[in-house]
């Protein structure tokens, strides 16, 4: 289990930690650009939304967000779990689209409808979701950085609700790379 984890074993986030790193490495998921094992990106997440106002069970979402999405984990298995809360966070930030329901742009805005009407928590732990992604994709592929950084940019939009902080560090990263690119978002 990652080493970050300041709560006892049995807590809630350290049981969505251990659970996490078991499903992603299940399927000897990795990130993309550095290889690292995929439970470094949930960790990262968790580990922002600690510098913010936060419930145990966002930071149990942290760690779980990714599970239903890319692994074989189910939202009921999240539900049995750790609990309704914590599978409606899940819910909330697993994307909805899928691969053969048209172009990208498509996808991207079937997740965008889904985001925009999350809670604020989930809006929360999407920012710090956003914030690692880029950064991470920024560093590791800048042909896919300005696709993804523009459809961040709308996402933001719908994210207005989350934590304020992480709303600003987010559309600051967001003009930032706009701007080291010369134009603007």
């Amino acid at each position: 289990m990652p080493d970050t984890i300041q709560n006892p074993p049995d807590s809630l986030e350290a049981r969505a930690a251990r659970f996490a790193e078991a499903a992603h490495a299940s399927i000897d998921q990795r990130r993309k650009y550095s290889g690292e094992p995929y439970i470094v990106h949930p960790q990262r997440v968790a580990e922002m939304l600690r510098g913010v106002p936060h419930t145990e069970a966002m930071l149990a979402a942290a760690w779980l967000h990714d599970t239903v999405e890319d692994t074989p984990v189910t939202l009921a298995e999240v539900e049995a779990e750790f609990g309704e809360e914590v599978a409606a966070l899940v819910e909330q930030l697993t994307d909805v689209s899928r691969p053969g329901e048209g172009n990208r742009a498509t996808r991207r805005e079937l997740d965008r409808a889904h985001t925009a009407v999350a809670t604020p928590a989930a809006k929360t732990v999407k920012l710090a979701d956003l914030i690692d992604n880029a950064r991470c994709i920024i560093a590791g592929d800048a042909g896919f950085a300005r696709i993804f950084m523009a459809e961040m940019v709308l996402l933001l939009q719908v994210l207005q609700e989350g934590d304020p902080r992480l709303l600003a560090q987010a559309t600051e990263l967001t003009a930032d790379y706009f701007r080291s690119q010369g134009d603007e978002a």
